[in-house]
């Protein structure tokens, strides 16, 4: 660090002390560190929204056949309280025949998932005990159907 040195008294004469400059030899890192936290920060923030997929043009097969995937729904309506009766897809099934009803529906699909539907005041454990036979029956995934509310 410099340092100044008093003013020397000679006599009557006045001089002005001269300050002795030393050579500062470190760095001050403080503000390159505070530097580059902030580069840090801001690409960190930035790089998610720079993610693109790549854009391909896929090619088109006249001679193709569309996949067809039929999905299987399972619905569980209010009355299943009080009947034990849910539907899979159109048709009544009584609850403790599910896993078989459904074993035979899945018999030879290689898509082995099923869209449940549930009534608004049906309970989770009973939506649970539907899920239950359904995994009884061979089912690999069960999707939950559900309405998005209506916009204002």
């Amino acid at each position: 660090m410099p340092t100044v040195r008093p003013p020397a008294s000679h006599g009557g004469s006045r001089r002005r002390g001269r300050r002795v400059a030393t050579s500062l030899s470190e760095i001050n890192v403080i503000p390159l560190v505070d530097v580059m936290l902030v580069m840090l920060i801001v690409f960190m923030v930035a790089a998610p929204m720079m993610q693109r997929g790549l854009e391909v043009n896929l090619p088109e097969a006249r001679r193709a056949n569309p996949i067809e995937v039929q999905l299987l729904y399972v619905t569980v309506p209010l009355s299943f309280r009080t009947d034990g009766m849910v539907q899979v897809d159109d048709s009544p099934v009584p609850f403790d025949v599910l896993h078989e009803r459904i074993g035979v529906e899945l018999d030879g699909r290689a898509d082995r998932n099923v869209l449940l539907r549930g009534d608004g005041g049906i309970t989770y454990n009973e939506l649970m005990s539907v899920m239950d036979k359904l995994k009884e029956g061979g089912v690999e995934e069960v999707g939950l159907v559900v309405d998005y509310p209506a916009e204002p």
